[in-house]
């Protein structure tokens, strides 16, 4: 592997209580301390190997809890926009779009006192059919964009996108620095990797075999939220929701839970073993010569 090679490492600041309940039962809930704890406690780790992360953080977390953002920045991390409301592109016009991000960056600039430079849309909702929100990343001033996931997937995914970290020229012509995330190919196929979901479903010798073929040729990207720590019991309102629910929803739901205990120390070895940077650092570096690609 490259020793020159750094990677990132991001996570989305979003509260799994509140948004388990809107996009699962359609239950409005007010931001709960958990996110904070939570965050808190990956802000420990960092600090434990020395790292500065980016925290991509929803609007929502940002009004109800503005020390939070402070907390972060101070740490000398990088602070960068997950949203207002936790919108997919998917479900707004430009419009909206644009109000979402825009005022989610004002907020964090405000409370921090710090320039935003990076965004990332929730569920990774920039993909062929929604291109048109690289313009509205652009026009409300972000310098680069992590919101793609270069596969052929269900739920997300826009496949043949570059792997590397890339100047990329919106539909309206814009320039923007598109941070994709990480993926290896197995059987033709691009496989999503190193966060989220699959940090925590695939054994930790998967997960670092796979780091380890990225950082051979690019930067790995390293996400994850932090309710994917939270391993205590969610509030009786969640459950009451929960029981009421259809077969299916419950068990989805139920396998939301699977593997968050290894989160922590599969986490702890990636730290300990890895070098890693903020995202913006990175895109620094990598001032590409290249032209910018037509999106």
């Amino acid at each position: 592997m490259r020793d020159d090679i750094k990677s990132a490492f991001t996570v989305d600041v979003e509260d799994g209580v509140s948004i388990a309940m809107r996009d699962a039962f359609s239950v409005q809930s007010e931001q709960t301390r958990r996110v904070v704890s939570l965050t808190e406690k990956i802000l420990n780790l960092l600090d434990k190997y020395e790292v500065k992360g980016t925290f991509f953080v929803l609007g929502q977390v940002a009004e109800k809890f503005p020390e939070l953002i402070k907390q972060i920045s101070e740490g000398g991390h990088e602070l960068g926009v997950h949203g207002y409301n936790h919108l997919q592109f998917f479900r707004m016009t430009r419009e909206k779009a644009f109000e979402e991000i825009s005022s989610a960056k004002k907020l964090i600039e405000d409370i921090s006192g710090k320039k935003v430079f990076g965004h990332r849309a929730p569920a990774f909702s920039i993909t062929p059919e929604t291109r048109w929100g690289l313009d509205v990343i652009a026009e409300a001033g972000f310098t680069y964009d992590s919101s793609i996931m270069p596969i052929n997937g269900i739920r997300y995914g826009w496949p043949g996108f570059s792997r590397e970290i890339s100047r990329i020229k919106t539909p309206s012509g814009y320039e923007l620095t598109e941070v994709p995330m990480s993926t290896i190919e197995l059987l033709g196929r691009q496989i999503p990797v190193c966060g989220g979901g699959y940090l925590r479903i695939y054994p930790e010798w998967v997960t670092k075999k796979a780091f380890e073929r990225i950082i051979k040729n690019r930067s790995a990207i390293i996400y994850l939220h932090p309710y994917e720590l939270d391993t205590e019991r969610y509030p009786d309102y969640y459950f009451k929701e929960l029981d009421n629910a259809g077969f299916l929803k419950r068990n989805k739901m139920k396998f939301m839970w699977y593997n968050r205990s290894t989160v922590y120390p599969k986490l702890s070895s990636l730290l300990e073993n890895y070098e890693f940077d903020t995202v913006i650092n990175l895109v620094r570096e990598r001032k590409s010569q290249h032209e910018p690609i037509e999106i």
